[in-house]
């Protein structure tokens, strides 16, 4: 769900269009991070699944099968080739895919936003552990190299991981928009690395390339019985981080993603693994020749040369700065879009580049995924132990995500329901066979993501539960604006010069902040604007189509706001204050803006549970204020309100 901070992906927010060489380089850096960091970790884990009565052969072979056909069923059919094509006015990934199955289904609408909130709740847990286990894995090269290793134990490298990750969330403030121009070309360098690393290695044992025959990954997991399933879900990490293939669609395209993934990621890593495990056989018959234990190792890392290690670890390092940094910046994305759907409170938003509108940072988010880093580092002390962590949830998220292909498909794009499920079932049970893999690793580690999203689905329950009382009571107060207007109109009160905005979420009832500045000031502005903000199912408002003005008499005109889930209110711009714009006469010295802001009140008999009471409550006083989320000018905001029970 990352949100790129390149030049070339935002520019596609403000009309440009960048060539399309651009937007591949943009696209290699951004997209591609995650899974292309991958080799550091997966084969090893896989293979160290099925190593505790030692390792022969066709453990290798079986081992890498499966590898290579996760990564090509998973991302290059189900991703690349069928998922892509479910997007929402170009904008992907869970959320967006949410908001477009809401739009089609009709009163199956919950639906969708429930798998909408569960895959969001389980991107936090991989926005947690990525950074975590991928650096600290590049970090860990140091104890390949001879010299070097006596100077870096588990504890140095640690707190080395710790350092350069403490540092790049520091910078997050800041914006990335110089450092992103280089993301593409490290990594396609990366890239380049790891293909020639495998084709060099490939040669120690040509017969390799048989795995591509699916047949010995089926033969490994119909004779090693649940070591296979351990296996498979170790397999799986091959393949993290494919979610980022339809979330950035909408910064990209989809072809700038295909044409990286098919000609430069796709083919780098197959080599990889396929050097991996020639490596790991020549490797093994040399130890059979000389009758030596063989031990898995960190095959990545002993492929390269001595005397290369150490650029290697370089490398490697920069190309998971650039996989977190893909994930911290998704976090924002993804949190900007939960807020305006409804899903989570405000939070405060602050732009990093005047130019290009994709770059935010949410402090509040920031800082609560370098806690989580810290912890995790600290808690599991070793890419090994951390990987048990990582599948639950990426195969969760991919779970809801297919399910959510399966409602566009069948109500979108008009698919009868056999056509549908005949589509979308073999994905759905390839998916559910990975995440029971996983769910076996729940001890060794794999609570920690489940524990992450249930947090965080718990409270975008609460949240949305709690809004919906406070909804409930406020229409229950409230009149037909219609009927205030028409008894206004026999009996007008006192006149005072200026325009008064009363911002409310139902344009057809008076906002309580009128009826309160009618009951206590007993007066009315000369201009009165009703306006209410809409988010629609898709990403993006064309900036002619933002504002729908209605005159209800002489003393009312409602607004209606509709913003894209992927944007900022400003609703003085869009309003027109100080400009000339379509709702004209809108002098900023002249314009007051009343909001609502009742007093909670917590009830153990009505509504929610007390103690839950009491968390609608905190995330209600913590949420940020909405004239700087709506970006009014705090001087010249008036609140008024009364108390609610919830």
């Amino acid at each position: 769900m990352s949100t790129t901070e390149s030049s070339s992906a935002s520019a596609s927010t403000h009309g440009a269009h960048p060539a399309l060489p651009g937007l591949v380089l943009g696209a290699i850096g951004v997209v591609f991070g995650d899974i292309g960091t991958s080799p550091l970790y997966a084969f090893r884990e896989a293979l160290g699944q099925s190593a505790a009565d030692g390792i022969d052969p066709s453990e290798i072979l079986g081992v890498l099968s499966l590898a290579l056909w996760t990564l090509t069923l998973i991302v290059t059919v189900k991703y690349v080739l069928f998922l892509m094509r479910a997007d929402n006015h170009g904008e992907g990934g869970v959320l967006a895919l949410a908001a477009l199955a809401r739009k089609a289904v009709g009163v199956r609408a919950r639906l969708a936003i429930v798998l909408g909130a569960i895959g969001a709740s389980l991107f936090y847990g991989d926005a947690i552990i990525t950074p975590s286990l991928s650096v600290l894995s590049a970090m860990e090269g140091l104890h390949t190299i001879p010299s070097a290793a006596k100077f870096f134990d588990e504890g140095t490298i640690r707190a080395l991981t710790i350092v350069i990750l403490i540092a790049l969330f520091f910078i997050q403030s800041r914006g990335t928009a110089m450092v992103a121009t280089l993301f593409g070309p490290i990594c396609v360098v990366w890239f380049v690395v790891i293909g020639g690393l495998g084709i060099w290695h490939i040669a120690d044992e040509p017969s390799i390339f048989r795995v591509l025959w699916p047949s010995y990954g089926i033969h490994f997991l119909a004779t090693h019985g649940t070591v296979g399933l351990f296996v498979l879900g170790a397999v799986f990490l091959t393949v993290t981080g494919a979610e980022a293939l339809t979330a950035d669609m909408g910064h990209f395209g989809k072809r700038p993603i295909r044409l990286a993934w098919l000609f430069l990621v796709f083919p780098a890593l197959m080599l990889n693994y396929l050097g991996q495990g020639a490596f790991a056989l020549a490797r093994l018959e040399a130890a059979q020749a000389a009758g030596t234990e063989f031990k898995n190792q960190d095959w990545f890392y002993l492929m390269a040369p001595e005397s290369v290690r150490g650029p290697l670890v370089v490398l490697a390092g920069l190309a998971t700065v650039i996989a977190s940094q893909a994930v911290i910046t998704g976090a924002f994305s993804l949190t900007q879009q939960a807020v305006q759907l409804g899903l989570l409170p405000r939070m405060r938003l602050r732009q990093t580049s005047a130019s290009f509108a994709g770059q935010i940072y949410l402090p509040a988010i920031n800082w609560m995924l370098l806690a989580g880093v810290l912890v995790l580092i600290i808690q599991f002390k070793t890419s090994s132990a951390m990987a048990a962590a990582y599948g639950i949830a990426v195969t969760g998220t991919m779970v809801v995500t297919t399910l959510l292909g399966y409602l566009v498909a069948r109500h979108v794009w008009g698919w009868r329901r056999p056509v549908a499920a005949a589509a979308i079932l073999p994905f759905l049970m390839l998916d559910s066979v990975f995440f029971g893999a996983n769910i076996l690793r729940v001890i060794e580690g794999g609570w920690v993501p489940l524990v992450i999203a249930a947090a965080i689905g718990f409270l975008i329950y609460t949240w949305v539960r709690g809004k919906t009382i406070v909804r409930a009571f406020e229409a229950r107060q409230s009149i037909p604006l219609a009927d205030l207007a028409a008894a206004l109109a026999k009996r007008p009160p006192e006149r005072v010069p200026g325009t008064a905005v009363f911002l409310t979420g139902n344009p057809e009832a008076a906002p309580g902040a009128l009826l309160h500045n009618l009951k206590h000031n007993k007066v009315l502005h000369e201009r009165n604007l009703v306006v209410s903000i809409r988010t629609a199912d898709r990403p993006v408002i064309d900036a002619d189509k933002r504002a729908k003005i209605e005159r209800l008499d002489d003393n009312f005109e409602t607004v209606v706001l509709t913003y894209g889930f992927m944007e900022s209110p400003d609703v003085p711009a869009d309003l027109g204050v100080g400009a000339r714009t379509e709702v004209q006469g809108l002098d900023a010295m002249k314009t007051s803006f009343f909001i609502g802001r009742n007093t909670l009140k917590p009830e153990a008999e009505q509504g929610m549970p007390l103690w839950q009471d009491r968390v609608f409550m905190f995330l209600q006083r913590n949420a940020s204020d909405p004239t700087e989320f709506l970006r009014i000018p705090p001087g010249k905001v008036l609140e008024l309100g009364e108390q609610v029970t919830v």
